[in-house]
């Protein structure tokens, strides 16, 4: 793929982009406490559930963990598949599989999909439930890969399949990494009784793979302030352009009629960051759906136009640098930011875009090139 070519000449790790901040590191105080914890409490769990972020199936995993999970039972959780390319994210399973390590592309928040992992949970504790009357299944991944989030659907689950004895304890469940601070204990069934363990989302002290770190910031397992957003937003385009994504939305603006072609030529509701937010508890006012629906469509088209029409090598550092101005410059349009200082309007910019991103507005994405050869997991 066109990010490997990218990779092997140093392009995106090389990039001003990357080069202003290095490595990349946010180890809060919490963290090596719950580091320790969970080696401790690793030791004494029959099964693993790993959770990583079905964008990032690789760069998710936290390293300094593995030796120890791949000593384990472990089922791969790869969750948010609702954000992940169906066509890639099977490629990966089928990687995972080809390893000989059980995998499954789940969301958490979806009831079927849980069951589905909670039918390979029992199966690979099948052997084990026979002669230990407790059992421990641990859930552990690095921040805001939805831990939590699986936690809860999975008592949701567990209070109509077993007679559980003690009241379900909600976990806290939040967007930000770094939500979950320590190790709390779920009872699930009884006969044998099952535990769930959630823990908190833990990182390596540092991330010396630049775009590793990146990619895991990008999907939100990092707090931007670590990193910056305009950096952020720079390296996502980077990814756009050297996969030449952007080409693949032309399908997308043709046959449109003249008022979806200019949406300047209707009203539109006025509208900030958290309208494109996911509301779970009310239904989203339909001028607003139209509204933001008609900005996704007009990001799309500027990513489009500006790559369609691009004369340089998205190979070439220097050439790429200019497209991804360019493009900011397009997205400042698209995305309705009025003109203010430089410096503000690119954060603002950097902002909206990323939160695109991240809630899947801008379609399904994974940011992992599946693997050619062998390697780790």
């Amino acid at each position: 793929m066109a990010t490997k070519k990218a990779a092997k000449k140093g392009l995106i790790g090389g990039m001003s982009f990357a080069k202003d901040a290095g490595a990349i590191n946010w180890f809060p105080g919490h963290m090596a406490a719950a580091t320790r914890a969970i080696r401790s409490r690793l030791k004494l769990s029959d099964l693993v559930i790993e959770v990583r972020d079905a964008r990032i199936p690789l760069s998710s995993a936290n390293e300094d963990l593995q030796p120890q999970l791949s000593a384990k039972r472990r089922i791969i959780a790869l969750n948010k598949k609702d954000l992940a390319n169906p066509n890639v994210l099977n490629k990966w399973t089928h990687h995972f599989e080809s390893k000989k390590q059980d995998c499954v592309a789940i969301n958490a928040h979806s009831r079927s999909s849980v069951k589905k992992l909670l039918d390979l949970v029992e199966f690979k504790l099948k052997e084990v439930i026979a002669r230990e009357p407790t059992l421990l299944v641990m859930v552990v991944g690095v921040p805001n890969v939805g831990k939590s989030a699986l936690i809860n659907s999975v008592h949701q689950i567990a209070a109509t399949r077993f007679p559980v004895q003690d009241k379900l304890k909600r976990a806290t469940v939040g967007p930000l990494p770094g939500v979950t601070q320590d190790i709390a204990g779920f009872k699930i069934a009884h006969r044998p009784s099952i535990y769930v363990l959630d823990s908190p989302g833990v990182l390596v002290p540092n991330i010396p793979d630049i775009e590793t770190g990146l990619k895991l910031a990008l999907s939100g397992s990092v707090k931007d302030s670590v990193v910056g957003e305009e950096r952020l937003a720079q390296y996502f385009l980077a990814i756009l352009n050297t996969r030449g994504t952007p080409l693949h939305w032309k399908y997308l603006f043709e046959g449109r009629n003249e008022v979806s072609a200019h949406p300047d030529s209707i009203d539109k509701p006025s509208y900030n960051l958290k309208d494109l937010r996911h509301q779970r508890s009310k239904q989203p006012d339909s001028s607003a759906v139209h509204y933001v629906g008609g900005m996704i469509s007009e990001v799309q088209r500027s990513l489009y136009t500006t790559l369609s029409e691009f004369d340089g090598d998205t190979e070439d550092e220097n050439d790429l640098e200019c497209l991804i101005e360019q493009q900011f410059e397009a997205l400042q349009k698209a995305l309705k930011v009025s003109t203010r200082a430089s410096s503000e309007a690119r954060l603002m910019v950097s902002k909206k875009f990323l939160t695109l991103f991240r809630t899947g507005r801008l379609g399904p994405f994974i940011l992992d090139d599946v693997p050619e050869t062998d390697m780790s997991l």
